[in-house]
């Protein structure tokens, strides 16, 4: 049975799922992984989400203020052998749920070219592709998507 807990980027687990997270993106993005990484710090992130199998943590996924009315979309990795098992769906309803929660209108996110389960993940989860925001604006690997949520 899955189980879902609210915490904060303090949370040894996520840390540890986000450790696992950078090397599989660094050997995805060879090169371009130091400009994405500037943007992924996870210092005092206030809402973030853990899943467990068990005690094992198998999953994370955070948000953090964006603008005014909308949150961003961080830090989404579940362990290959959990991948396809609803982790990665499970995880993303508790922060847009948690999101609405704080009274957020929208989420959005920015994933990678080379990262296209993601990608489908966020389309099944109806996200809408928008144009590239900040500092993805321009960036070719980027893709920017958008959900609204109220």
């Amino acid at each position: 049975m899955l189980r879902l807990v609210r915490t904060t980027s303090d949370d040894a687990d996520f840390r540890a799922l986000v450790q696992l997270l950078d090397q599989d993106l660094a050997r995805r993005d060879g090169a371009e992984h130091a400009f994405y990484a500037q943007f992924n710090k996870i210092d005092k992130i206030n809402h973030v989400v853990v899943a467990y199998q068990g005690d094992e943590p198998v999953g994370c996924g955070a948000i953090k203020q964006f603008e005014v009315s909308q949150m961003e979309v961080k830090r989404m990795f579940v362990l290959p052998a959990h991948r396809g098992t609803g982790v990665a769906p499970a995880v993303l309803a508790e922060l847009e749920r948690w999101a609405r929660e704080l009274g957020c209108a929208a989420c959005v996110l920015e994933t990678g070219k080379k990262q296209p389960e993601a990608i489908r993940l966020y389309e099944k989860s109806g996200y809408a592709h928008t144009p590239n925001y900040g500092q993805y604006i321009g960036v070719e690997n980027s893709v920017c998507l958008r959900k609204q949520l109220l």
